[in-house]
């Protein structure tokens, strides 16, 4: 169980991180280098340091001593040292989007899209310094061309530093979700899932005459969501990145299997151990992933879609290459994802 929360904690932090590094690089206040040498780093600085440096080394080095002597041990701190080659991948996509980050005042994180309209800052609710403690609680709000967006619920987030030797780490994460059981919006999201639903839960055909075409009725749509699969092609695109540094002389892999994480032994080529075995088989959540367009070697692109499988009707395909960047296609064919897709926000 402690292992689960731990890379819970990590999971929580860097998905923070890299969809703040998909916009443009942070816009701080600029400052020469005697005054940082003289100055010493604040636990807001050093947590803002933590989530969006590309420098190697720094996302481990505000991890608690304990937990990097913990992750070192159990072989995963390879595998977490390797978030600020995701993250300087990932930074190439953010086209239209602007960050901005602020290590005083109220609001730590603006970031904006110009294709989308959107906008989310990230808000300081308390920073409560109590000698070599630090807990900074954090919330968010959305924009939509100007207009907030009222949702039924909104995370909280603390984040408690903690200075040993000097150095401020990250202790804990705290994530608390407000469900106001009156509100209007909620109440309807949950009738609404809570509807019975039509007893025919399967694709059925109607014959009309033998001059009219057959019509199908209801439309079954996969079992996995679009957020799960679009996650699980993220992980699939970190691994890749993550293979292709470790194993330059091959590139890119076009094998699921080859990162697989399942088995003993150490990481080679042929079982890297960056994705879990479900993943790996190539069969998630009604979706088929594959892997192809590996050319050249070392392979410097590839190509990896999401395609709903035969029980699934209606749904998307979802695909991707070396850039990492997203699109899909409603008709539901990987061909036309990757020829005429969409990119997806």
């Amino acid at each position: 169980m402690h292992r689960v929360a731990l890379y819970l904690a990590f999971a929580i932090l860097g998905t923070a991180g890299l969809e703040a590094q998909q916009g443009t690089a942070p816009t701080r206040a600029p400052q020469t280098a005697a005054a940082l040498a003289a100055t010493p780093q604040t636990a807001r600085q050093a947590l803002m340091e933590m989530c969006f440096s590309k420098t190697s080394g720094t996302l481990v080095k505000h991890l608690p001593a304990a937990t990097r002597a913990a992750l070192e041990q159990s072989g995963a701190l390879a595998q977490l040292q390797q978030y600020s080659a995701m993250a300087a991948q990932f930074q190439t996509q953010g086209q239209g989007q602007s960050l901005q980050t602020f290590e005083t005042g109220s609001i730590l994180l603006v970031t904006e899209d110009s294709k989308t309209g959107q906008k989310v800052e990230m808000t300081v609710l308390n920073d409560t310094l109590r000698g070599d403690r630090d807990d900074i609680e954090l919330s968010f709000q959305v924009y939509k061309n100007g207009q907030a967006q009222r949702t039924p619920f909104m995370p909280q987030m603390t984040f408690s530093m903690k200075q040993e030797s000097r150095v401020w780490t990250l202790n804990e994460i705290s994530v608390t979700l407000h469900l106001p059981l009156a509100d209007p919006d909620l109440l309807k999201a949950v009738t609404e899932k809570m509807m019975p639903q039509p007893p025919n839960a399967h694709v059925t055909f109607t014959s009309q005459s033998s001059s009219q075409p057959l019509q199908s009725e209801p439309v079954m749509r996969p079992a996995g969501s679009d957020a799960m699969v679009m996650a699980a092609m993220r992980t699939i695109l970190a691994a890749e990145v993550t293979y292709a540094s470790s194993y330059p002389a091959t590139g890119f892999t076009c094998t699921l299997s080859n990162l697989d994480g399942f088995g003993g032994g150490e990481p080679n080529e042929h079982q890297a151990m960056l994705i879990n075995s479900g993943l790996a088989s190539g069969k998630r959540y009604g979706f088929v992933f594959t892997l192809s367009g590996c050319t050249g070697t070392p392979a410097t692109g590839f190509h990896l879609t999401a395609a709903p499988n035969g029980n699934g009707f209606g749904g998307k395909a979802f695909c991707a290459d070396q850039s990492g960047a997203l699109r899909s296609s409603e008709d539901g064919n990987p061909a036309t994802c990757l020829a005429s897709g969409a990119p997806v926000q």
